[in-house]
């Protein structure tokens, strides 16, 4: 993971200085040419009002199976709107934690990702017209999903198996603040900078296991005592049967959302 971020971050910082490279080389072109009093043509821009992108942030910092392709609308008054989709996962159980118990885990994943929102391209703040410079807006998004586990277990201490069936669901409606760069009229680099919101969640979870009476006692004991000493606020019982929990939670202060897109303008 920590790799996979180094390299991001390389083809991000690559990419910008590239860019204005040759945006500067353009520029100083142009002036040249002012210079010896002969004009300089300005081409005619197609007008593009749809683009395509993608999330590059999600894969490096979240999960390698969080994977969103996004399509952006131009509105008139420099407004648009936008509808996301793609794969949604989280990060898998920490290794210590099966290694410290004597666990073999097998996932089984099942996810999905929707998102929208509405964008006020400001008139005021921007030189060019959308999508093109800063804008504001509200956006929703919504995230499920669907993960079977099996943890096996044949040590000295555990021998058998605890099957998982987790069933998470996460609504968030908030308000958003990017900026949109556009290189060569087809390149789009979208920002969402910040992106304050609200949310809710769903937690189902089946547990069952293999295990003699003794041993999934002690299991179970052991696995909430490590998860409580690793845990800040950990106040949950894990023990076998159906969990289920409900619940909201406030990002306003965290500024979620945070995400970069890099896509195809037509």
């Amino acid at each position: 993971m920590k790799k996979l971020n180094y390299i991001t971050g390389i083809f991000i910082v690559s990419f910008f200085v590239v860019t204005f490279k040759v945006i500067g080389q353009e520029t100083q072109t142009s002036d040249s040419v002012r210079s010896l009093g002969m004009p300089v043509a300005k081409p005619e821009l197609k007008v593009r009002k749809n683009t395509i992108l993608v999330n590059v942030t999600n894969p490096s910092l979240i999960s390698t199976r969080f994977f969103t392709v996004t399509y952006e609308r131009i509105l008139p008054n420099n407004q648009s709107f936008s509808v996301g989709v793609g794969s949604f996962s989280l990060p898998r159980f920490l290794s210590d934690v099966a290694d410290s118990l004597g666990i073999n885990t097998d996932y089984s994943d099942k996810g999905f990702h929707f998102s929208c929102d509405y964008r006020f391209y400001l008139k005021k703040e921007n030189k060019y017209s959308a999508p093109r410079g800063i804008y504001i807006g509200p956006y929703y998004a919504y995230n499920h999903l669907t993960r079977g586990v099996n943890w096996q277990m044949d040590g000295q201490t555990f021998n058998g198996d605890v099957l998982t069936d987790l069933k998470l669901n996460i609504h968030t409606i908030g308000f958003e603040l990017g900026y949109q760069f556009v290189f060569w009229d087809k390149l789009a680099v979208d920002m969402i900078l910040i992106g304050p919101g609200f949310g809710s969640y769903g937690l189902n979870t089946v547990l069952n296991t293999t295990l003699s009476p003794d041993q999934e006692s002690e299991f179970f004991e052991r696995l909430n005592n490590y998860l409580e000493n690793h845990i800040p606020g950990y106040e949950w019982v894990i023990k076998p049967g159906e969990f289920k929990k409900n619940g909201s939670y406030n990002t306003w202060d965290l500024g979620y959302r945070y995400s970069i897109r890099i896509g195809y303008r037509f």
